[in-house]
C-alpha cells in the first residue's frame, strides 16, 4: 500500500494546473489517438488576465494561444473544428467576468443544440467576497451566490464553478467525460478571478496523459430485428441521413445499406453528405428547405427510417411532410430521447454499427423494395435535377421579363445574377476535399436544396441554431482541422451576417488563414423578409433601406407620422469594410468575373472576401411543403386576414405521431 505522506506533488496554481491538464489529454477512436484540446482561444479582461493569461503564457508551448475579436465568435470556431473533427477534438475558449462571459452564451448553445463539444472557461466574481462588489458584478437581491455564470446553465451539457482549488480534481474529469460523451455539448468550467492564481499541491499523477474513448454503443440484436422486419414490411421506405451519419464516420454502412434494399436516402441540413456515392437513391435534401422529389416521396412513405436526427420542424415540415396515413417510423441513434422520435421503433446505438447489423439483416432477409418504387424516385429526381440546372445556370441571363406582375423580385440594381446562379458557380468551381460553410439566412436553405455535396466536396450546415455570425468563424475553425491549404474553405453568408459580425477576419489575416468568404449582396434580411410575405403580405423592417428625412422620436403624443424604411438601398461597401479588416478583397459581378476571382484567389495565403450582387427575391425553386408560422389572428389589414386562412388550412396536414 503507498504511503499517503510520501506521494509526489506539484504546487500549482489553479490556472496552471487546468492549462497543464488539458494539454495531458487525448481521445481514442477507432485506434486513432489525437490531442482532445490542442489549443486555447480567448480574450483577456480583468477577470482572466492574472490566472488563465499568465498559465496560458507560462504553458504557451503545451497549449498555444489564438487571440480573438468577439467571444462569441471563438466559441463558434472552437465548435466548427469539433465539427470538422467529427467531435474527437474540440478547442477551449476563455472570457473574462461579466459581458466577456456572457459574450459566449449564444456559442455554447449553438454546440449545445448541435451535440458538438466546446470547452468554455469563463472568469467569475471573486469567491472569497472580501472585495465585493466588484466590477461587472451582478448583485443579485435574494441569491447572493449567483453570478451572471449561472446564464450557461441551461445551454450547456456541463457545468461546474471552482470554489476550491482542490475541485479541479473532479470536475476536470468530469469535464472531459461530457466532451467525448455521445451525447456532447457545451461544457462550462466557470472559474472565479481570485481562485484562478489560488495555489494547490496536486498529485503528479494528477497531470499524467489521458485516453478518453469516443464509444460507439453496440445495436441490441431484437431491435435490429424489429427495425428489419418493419422494413420487410414497408412497400415505400425512405431514409432520413442526419449529422449523426456524419460524426460516426458511417457513410459507407449507410451506401450498403440503401443499395442492398434499394431505398431512397434524404439528408438533414446537419447530415448533407452523407452519402458521398453517386447513385440513383441519393437525392439530397428534406423538407422546407428539401427538393420537391424528396418531399414527394417523403408524403407517400410507409416507412421511414432516420438515422443520427432529432427531427427539427424544418425536415418535417412541421409534422406535415409524412401523409401517407398508414407511415410507421423507426430510428437509429445514439440519444435516448431522440430514437422514439415520432412513435419511433428505434435502435439505441452508434450509427456505424447499427447501419452494419441492419444491412446484415437485410441480406439475410432478402429485403428490397418493388422496381416501381426505385423507378418512381428516380423519375422524380431527374425532373428535379433539370429544374436545378436551370436554377444554377449562371450562363443564362435571369429573365426579368418573365416575372409575374405582381412579384417583389427587385429589378433596379446593379446585379446580374440571383443567388442560385452564384451557388452554381461555387458548385463548378468546388473540388474533392473542399468545405462549403453557410448557417443562417438563405445561403444554408438553398445549398441543402441544390448542392452536391457527393464526391469528397463537403457541406458544413449549421442550422440546429441557424446562428448569425456564426459562418465567418467557423471558416477558421474549419481550417484549423484541415489545413491543408489545397483544400479550400468557403463560406457563404449573406451581407446581414457579414455585418452583423465581420471582425474575425482579423484573427485569419493575424494568423494568416487561407479561407474565403463569398458574400451574395442582396441588401437585406431577405430570407426573412421572403417569409415575411407569405405570412404578412407586406415588408417591414427587413430590407437595407435608408429612412427619408431620418427619424423623429415623439416625446408626447401626436405629432407627424414617422418616415418608415422604405427609401433607397444603403450604400455599404462590403470590399472596403473587409480590406480595412486585412483580407484581400474583390467585387464581382457576372459569371465570367465570378470565375476569375474563384480562380485567382485559390491559392491565396490569407482570407479573401469575395462580394457578388445578387437580384434580391430572386429565390430558387420552391420545396412543395408547408410551415408552422402562424400570420397574425387578428388584423386590421385584408392581406394578413386572408394569409391567416390560408394558414389554417395548411395546419389541417399536421399529425401527431406518437
Amino acid at each position: 500500500m503507498t504511503d499517503p505522506t510520501t506521494r509526489r506533488t506539484v504546487r500549482l496554481t489553479v490556472a496552471q494546473a487546468l492549462v497543464t491538464y488539458l494539454s495531458r489529454q487525448y481521445s481514442v477512436a477507432d485506434g486513432e489517438r489525437r490531442r482532445l484540446i490542442p489549443a486555447a482561444l480567448g480574450i483577456f479582461g480583468h477577470g482572466n488576465v492574472a490566472g488563465l493569461g499568465q498559465a496560458l503564457d507560462q504553458l504557451s508551448d503545451e497549449l498555444p494561444f489564438v487571440q480573438g475579436r468577439n467571444e462569441q465568435a471563438l466559441v463558434h470556431i472552437a465548435t466548427a473544428y469539433a465539427k470538422a473533427s467529427t467531435r474527437h477534438a474540440t478547442l477551449a475558449v476563455t472570457a473574462s467576468i461579466g459581458p466577456g462571459a456572457l459574450n459566449m452564451i449564444t456559442g455554447a448553445g449553438l454546440a449545445t443544440v448541435n451535440r458538438l463539444p466546446v470547452l468554455l472557461l469563463p472568469g467569475d466574481t471573486y469567491a472569497t467576497r472580501h472585495q465585493g462588489p466588484v466590477l461587472q458584478q451582478l448583485q443579485h437581491p435574494i441569491e447572493a451566490d449567483t453570478s451572471v455564470n449561472d446564464a450557461f446553465r441551461p445551454v450547456s451539457r456541463f457545468f461546474d464553478r471552482i470554489t476550491r482549488p482542490e475541485q479541479l480534481l473532479t470536475a476536470l474529469p468530469a469535464a472531459m467525460r461530457a466532451l467525448t460523451d455521445v451525447d456532447t455539448g457545451a461544457v462550462v468550467v466557470s472559474l472565479p478571478q481570485d481562485i484562478q492564481s489560488h495555489a494547490y499541491d496536486y498529485p503528479a499523477e494528477f497531470f499524467a496523459e489521458r485516453d478518453w474513448p469516443i464509444r460507439r454503443p453496440a445495436a441490441d440484436a431484437d431491435e435490429v430485428a424489429a427495425v428489419a422486419r418493419l422494413l420487410a414490411e414497408a412497400e415505400k421506405p425512405l431514409i432520413i441521413a442526419g449529422g449523426g451519419v456524419v460524426y460516426s464516420g458511417a457513410t459507407e454502412e449507410l451506401e450498403a445499406l440503401a443499395d442492398a434494399a434499394g431505398i431512397p436516402v434524404a439528408e438533414t441540413f446537419a447530415g448533407k453528405g452523407a452519402v458521398q456515392r453517386r447513385a440513383w437513391w441519393q437525392l439530397g435534401g428534406i423538407g422546407l428547405e428539401g427538393t420537391p422529389a424528396v418531399n414527394t416521396l417523403a408524403r407517400e412513405a410507409d416507412f421511414v427510417l432516420t438515422v443520427g436526427s432529432r427531427l427539427t420542424d424544418f425536415s418535417t415540415a412541421s409534422q406535415s411532410i409524412f401523409q401517407n396515413p398508414d407511415v410507421r417510423f423507426a430510428a437509429v441513434n445514439v440519444n435516448v430521447h431522440d430514437v422514439s422520435r415520432l412513435g419511433a421503433t428505434g435502435i439505441v446505438a452508434d450509427a456505424k454499427r447499427a447501419l452494419a447489423a441492419l444491412t446484415e439483416a437485410v441480406r439475410a432477409n432478402g429485403t428490397t423494395t418493388s422496381p416501381a418504387w426505385q423507378d418512381k424516385a428516380r423519375a422524380l429526381h431527374e425532373t428535379w435535377w433539370t429544374q436545378r440546372a436551370a436554377a444554377l445556370d449562371p450562363d443564362t441571363p435571369f429573365d426579368l421579363s418573365a416575372e409575374p406582375a405582381d412579384s417583389d423580385v427587385v429589378r433596379d440594381t446593379d446585379a446580374v445574377l440571383t443567388q442560385g446562379q452564384l451557388i452554381g458557380l461555387l458548385q463548378e468551381h468546388a473540388q474533392d476535399g473542399d468545405t462549403i460553410i453557410a448557417a443562417a439566412g438563405g445561403p444554408p436553405g438553398d445549398l441543402q436544396k441544390v448542392w452536391d455535396a457527393t464526391e469528397g466536396r463537403r457541406a458544413h450546415l449549421e442550422f440546429g441554431f441557424s446562428c448569425m455570425g456564426y459562418e465567418l468563424p467557423a471558416a477558421i475553425g474549419v481550417r484549423f482541422a484541415t489545413p491543408d491549404p489545397a483544400r479550400r474553405v468557403l463560406s457563404l453568408l449573406g451581407d446581414g451576417t457579414f455585418l452583423m459580425a465581420p471582425t474575425e477576419l482579423v484573427t485569419a489575416a493575424q494568423e494568416k488563414l487561407p479561407l474565403t468568404v463569398v458574400i451574395p449582396e442582396n441588401h437585406g434580411y431577405q430570407v426573412i423578409h421572403r417569409l415575411q410575405m407569405v405570412r404578412n403580405g407586406r415588408e417591414f423592417g427587413n430590407e437595407f433601406r435608408y429612412r427619408e428625412g431620418g427619424l423623429q422620436l415623439a416625446e408626447t403624443g401626436g405629432g407627424t407620422k414617422p418616415a418608415r424604411l422604405e427609401g433607397d438601398y444603403l450604400k455599404v461597401d462590403l470590399v472596403q469594410t473587409a480590406t480595412g479588416l486585412g483580407a484581400r478583397a474583390i467585387r464581382a459581378t457576372t459569371a465570367a468575373e465570378v470565375r476569375t476571382a474563384l480562380a485567382d484567389t485559390r491559392d491565396h495565403a490569407g482570407p479573401v472576401v469575395l462580394v457578388v450582387p445578387v437580384i434580391p427575391h430572386a429565390d430558387l425553386p420552391g420545396s412543395g411543403v408547408w410551415w408552422d408560422v402562424a400570420p397574425a389572428e387578428v388584423s386590421e389589414q385584408e392581406s394578413v386576414a386572408q394569409l391567416r386562412r390560408e394558414y389554417e388550412e395548411g395546419l389541417t396536414s399536421q399529425r401527431w405521431y406518437g
